[in-house]
């Protein structure tokens, strides 16, 4: 297996023939041939990957604990045990949550003979908030819905069309025989919740 180098992400995002056959779909769509800056972070093509935005803006709140913290540093001594957790819970109920699912600008259109994996986007990991390490199987046709965490004590803020993850893009050994057909193929855009199976 192999790492896809900018030029072979290049290749593929191209709406070419193979072998006079048929057009190939490109597989992101919209793409970014060329690393651009939106709101101070790059986008698009990078050496071995691809940055992806977010469609919508999100605003990730305190992780919980930094928030229990807050109470008992900001306030010292209660009276009783519960004025603690009170104040904590009405802490929880005005921030918003510190995980959010978002989705993608870009839709990705994954060939039988790669993978893709979300890493996470240096200039938010340095501010604590990382995606989770979603794989891409072969054959997946869709919008990305990504799962995002906050792991600071300060409010972070995406805006829309902020590049916030990574892709990756791996060779397979071959071309599988097991393309992906599951449940989250054809994602439509938005934020798509899990599925479970019955």
């Amino acid at each position: 297996m192999t790492q896809l180098s900018a030029q072979a992400i290049h290749k593929l995002c191209q709406p070419t023939k193979w072998f006079g056959l048929r057009p190939q779909q490109p597989m992101i769509v919209p793409y970014l041939e060329e690393k651009v800056l939106i709101h101070g972070t790059s986008a698009g093509r990078s050496a071995a990957t691809y940055d992806a935005r977010a469609e919508s803006e999100i605003v990730l709140g305190p992780n919980p604990g930094f928030l229990w913290a807050k109470v008992i540093l900001e306030d010292g001594q209660y009276d009783e045990p519960w004025d603690v957790f009170d104040k904590y819970k009405e802490l929880i109920k005005s921030s918003p949550p510190s995980y959010a699912l978002i989705n993608t600008i870009e839709d990705f259109y994954i060939p039988h003979n790669v993978c893709g994996r979300v890493l996470d986007k240096s200039t938010y990991a340095r501010v604590f908030v990382s995606a989770f390490n979603t794989f891409f199987d072969p054959g997946f046709c869709g919008n990305a819905t990504i799962e995002l965490v906050n792991h600071s004590a300060d409010y972070v803020t995406i805006k829309a069309g902020a590049p916030v993850i990574q892709m990756e893009f791996i060779y397979l050994d071959q071309k599988t025989n097991r393309p992906y057909k599951g449940k989250y193929q054809h994602q439509k855009k938005g934020p798509q919740p899990a599925i479970f199976e019955v």
